[in-house]
């Protein structure tokens, strides 16, 4: 039976949640997505959390890598990637995407961030 230590990224995502949770929190709700982005690499930053921003991550067809490249808006300790979104409300679609980057790489955990719901912010921890 797996527990909670078991949970891949488990220490990772709890991390950078929490870094989302205080960006958040400082800004509440209604900016634009690119806002959200700066203050949290700011937080990340200030957290020594290891992240890159706008990394370009290959995508493998059949084993071979394409020329095109997903570019993960924070890919986090070297094994999270981070999407962030600033809408309403998260939609399938949004999961679907997500779960597409995690199936097209390497990448076994992705954490999906919504800052623009006005009752608090959203996510989720995705695996593949």
């Amino acid at each position: 039976m797996k527990t909670m230590d078991d949970l891949i990224g488990k220490d990772e995502v709890y991390k950078i949640v929490g870094a989302c949770l205080d960006v958040y929190n400082t800004l509440g709700f209604g900016y634009l997505e690119a806002v959200y982005q700066e203050a949290l690499a700011l937080e990340l930053g200030m957290r020594n959390i290891p992240f890159e921003q706008e990394k370009g991550i290959g995508i493998c067809y059949k084993g071979q890598v394409l020329e095109k490249k997903y570019y993960a808006d924070f890919f986090c300790f070297d094994k999270v990637i981070v999407e962030t979104k600033a809408v309403a409300n998260l939609v399938p679609e949004h999961v679907a995407q997500t779960l597409n980057y995690l199936k097209a790489t390497d990448v076994r955990v992705a954490v999906l961030v919504n800052f623009g719901h006005p009752q608090g912010l959203q996510w989720k921890r995705l695996v593949f």
